[in-house]
């Protein structure tokens, strides 16, 4: 019951604030409210994109590292490859668990807490994602009645999540009235529709970009032997399954119409954030490399083996070139211009026992 009266004075208050007047100060602890908890600490930017960077910027400065035992010119398409491989990897799963596939922000004058007629000035930031929303509450100044508005708290509908619990605990904790009038238009009993419309998006658009991460994997493995057409194919697959999940998230946010966000004078408008436009440009990227490798294993076949630092032919092996990277940079040659086998001495007993197995009928075999 205090749930459901809680969230209609919410409700009210954000979409038909009352005027702002000069604040009451409470006559025990001036302008605090003791009876709600303080806002948590929070970390500068999402922890699972920070070991994301973290893992692929140890893994580029590891191939920096080795980068001096490449001699000639391979050194720099082999440095472009890694770099290049490396980004669209990373980009990849950095968007998979990124919150800023639908971004809005707007400063306004709003209500504080719910049964509080305390006014705040406020900057409110929506960030949806493909796994929940994310809203921040930053005052202009933070320290406003006595308390530091700072506030980032996130709603997950992942799978294996409920949304609508922690909305519920949201309300227990008595956040302020912005963070919770958002969280509200987001649950899946609200009459916007926002939660099942972003849901249905986040489930698609992930399966995707997961998908084009396994093309990903295949194209580096098949880059790295003598298939080059069939790696190039895994990389146009790699752009095609990104903008698919682009795709699915444009129809699946606009079967509805937009949901008006009022947030005391002011209304919050969304728009599409980083993350949907990096994923279109690395789809797009991905799938024009995998058309200019298809084409130039049509025309130019050997232009692109050397490229990759490989040299086709029938009967084909392998070459360690020290002059052009030693053993980090294969080179294939054909047989016909690798150099006639040398005979290695052997010792005489050996030369013995060669020389009797091949010439049984000689009498003497000694060299």
């Amino acid at each position: 019951m205090f749930k459901q009266l809680e969230y209609s004075v919410i409700t009210v208050m954000m979409e038909h604030p009352p005027l702002p007047h000069t604040s009451t100060k409470m006559a025990a602890f001036g302008h605090t409210f003791p009876f709600y908890a303080g806002p948590k600490p929070t970390f500068p930017m999402d922890t699972a994109l920070a070991v994301i960077i973290t893992i692929f910027l140890t893994a580029l400065v590891t191939f920096i590292v080795i980068l001096p035992g490449i001699r000639g010119k391979m050194r720099l398409f082999w440095l472009l490859r890694v770099v290049t491989s490396l980004f669209i990897g990373a980009v990849i799963l950095a968007v998979n668990f990124s919150s800023e596939w639908s971004v809005g922000q707007v400063s306004t004058n709003t209500s504080y807490k719910a049964f509080s007629s305390e006014w705040i000035s406020v900057d409110v930031g929506l960030q949806v994602g493909l796994g929940g929303v994310n809203i921040t509450l930053t005052g202009t100044p933070v320290q406003q009645l006595n308390e530091t508005i700072n506030y980032n708290e996130e709603f997950t509908w992942r799978l294996g999540e409920n949304y609508a619990e922690e909305y519920e605990k949201a309300l227990e904790k008595g956040l302020p009235d912005p963070v919770l009038y958002l969280a509200e238009k987001f649950t899946p009993n609200s009459p916007c529709g926002l939660h099942g419309q972003y849901r249905l998006a986040g489930h698609y658009t992930s399966a995707m970009l997961w998908v084009a991460f396994l093309c990903w994997l295949l194209a580096n493995v098949m880059l790295s032997m003598p298939v080059l057409a069939y790696g190039g194919h895994m990389l146009l697959a790699t752009g095609i399954f990104q903008l698919l999940g682009l795709l699915f998230f444009s129809m699946a946010t606009s079967l509805t119409p937009p949901c008006p966000l009022y947030l005391g004078t002011a209304v919050l408008h969304t728009h599409c954030g980083p993350a949907f436009w990096i994923t279109l440009a690395t789809g797009l990227l991905c799938v024009l490399l995998g058309l200019a490798m298809a084409v130039a294993h049509r025309m130019q076949p050997h232009r692109l083996k050397a490229f990759f630092n490989q040299s086709g032919g029938e009967g084909s092996m392998l070459e360690w070139n020290p002059e052009e990277g030693g053993f980090l940079c294969p080179r294939y040659q054909s047989t016909a211009e690798s150099p006639e086998p040398q005979d290695i001495p052997l010792s005489e007993a050996s030369s013995e026992t060669c020389c009797k197995e091949e010439h049984p009928r000689e009498p003497d075999c000694a060299p």
